[in-house]
């Protein structure tokens, strides 16, 4: 007791009756508190675990915390069952009494020792100190306040634990099973970008597993603005960058797959492609000797060869799909693909230009006739001017080698004699004029 008497006025028996109500009450709750900490499932896995880094370093001043809350716990409850024994002495206290009461409930009534050897941090604990005196009211804050501080990581600890690892295993099964299959298609370290994508995510996998068992504080963001005891989430940022890098390989596998499915039928377009492509190159260079006996003073463009390059890369890719070589065939396919369509686009070009001279002539004769024609159905077919500028054109262009220019202009010639043969005649004076002095 204090020899300066009581803090404030003395309490009366109906106030000495509820402070009592409501520091056991204050008791009841936090010994319900201390004993679910003393069970927490992440309290158990932290006193087990081999920890590391930020999580070694708060857990060793949690359990300072953790032990000076329970001295605190000893020191409150033991002086609440003097305030107790006190007060059951006489039904109605005598003022003694009551001024003892008043300095037990309110007063710096209880005392504990150690407090600057339990490991706590100053900045919760006070100043270092041998002993430390407490009212009762300033003990529950403070064991709040230990409490709070002890269960925030414990909580943060286990919310990582419950997370991540289970997250990451999952992960790793996923890994293997691409890893299988990876390998069933020829996607491996060394051989392919993707086996060495899949080396590293397994390697960054593991290293993550072990520092989330190790450190799972490392791992725990805290929300902004919260004070509550775990108020946060765990930090995934690592999780989710492999399993995205691992999605990506999927789907660099699954296209390697669909190579293996297609791999026959896209070998097959390509052969006919190239086959078009082989054909449509000997025509044209048929057609070339065909224009050069029959048309002359023409340029005619020289055919190349059948493309022996795309032929040995089609024999490498075949030899691929018979080796199972599914991530070779992919690109070598793929690029196959558009050389092949590019080669038939140029044998369709190669022979549109070697056989334009005969088409040039063709349509020369289709002309030629189909004037001739008009002049028969109009009453001309035996006009002298006419017969002879046609039948010049017609062996122009049916003789070999036919001179495109010379022959053109035959042609025309015979077009202007129809026009004028079929034009209506306006007698003029000084007698008929003789149209075949024009020639």
């Amino acid at each position: 007791m204090s020899g300066t008497g009581p803090p404030g006025p003395v309490m009366d028996r109906d106030e000495v009756d509820r402070a009592l109500a409501r520091l056991d009450a204050e008791h009841e709750a936090i010994e319900t508190s201390l004993l679910a900490l003393q069970d927490h499932a992440g309290r158990r896995l932290l006193e087990g675990a081999a920890l590391t880094g930020v999580t070694e370093e708060r857990w060793a001043d949690a359990e300072g915390r953790i032990t000076l809350l329970w001295a605190y716990f000893d020191a409150y409850a033991a002086a609440l069952r003097t305030a107790h024994e006190l007060r059951a002495r006489r039904r109605w206290p005598s003022r003694e009494d009551l001024v003892e009461l008043t300095e037990l409930l309110r007063g710096e009534s209880v005392t504990v020792s150690g407090g600057s050897t339990n490991g706590a941090s100053p900045a919760v604990t006070g100043p270092a100190k041998l002993t430390e005196r407490f009212t009762l009211e300033q003990l529950v804050s403070r064991m709040n306040d230990l409490y709070a501080h002890s269960l925030d990581m414990v909580v943060a600890a286990d919310a990582v634990w419950s997370a991540l690892p289970a997250r990451i295993d999952l992960l790793a099964a996923e890994l293997s099973r691409t890893r299988q299959l990876a390998h069933s298609v020829g996607v491996r370290p060394g051989e392919h970008p993707s086996g060495d994508d899949l080396e590293r995510i397994t390697r960054a996998l593991t290293a993550l597993r072990e520092q989330v068992v190790s450190d799972p504080l490392a791992f725990w963001q805290r929300s902004q603005g919260s004070s509550a005891p775990g108020g946060g989430r765990p930090g995934t940022e690592r999780y989710d960058r492999e399993a995205r890098a691992l999605e990506e390989v999927r789907r660099e596998i699954d296209a390697v797959l669909t190579v293996r499915q297609d791999a026959e039928a896209r070998l097959g377009r390509l052969r006919d492609v190239l086959s078009r492509a082989d054909r449509t190159l000997a025509e044209a260079r048929s057609a070339r000797g065909e224009v050069l006996a029959k048309i002359a003073a023409s340029e005619v463009p020289a055919v190349s060869g059948p493309p022996t390059a795309l032929q040995e890369q089609l024999a490498m890719a075949a030899d691929y799909r018979r080796n199972a070589q599914w991530h070779r065939l992919s690109p070598l396919l793929e690029s196959l693909e558009q050389k092949a369509d590019e080669e038939l686009l140029r044998a369709r070009e190669s022979l549109t230009a070697v056989t334009a001279p005969l088409a040039v002539r063709a349509e020369l004769r289709g002309r030629l006739d189909a004037y001739k024609a008009k002049a028969a159905r109009l009453g001309h077919a035996e006009d002298p001017l006419l017969v002879e500028r046609y039948d010049a054109a017609r062996r122009m262009l049916w003789s070999a080698p036919c001179d495109l220019r010379v022959a053109e202009q035959t042609v025309l010639r015979y077009q202007q004699a129809v026009a004028d043969a079929l034009a209506p005649r306006v007698p003029q004076q000084g007698g008929p004029t003789d149209r075949r002095g024009e020639s």
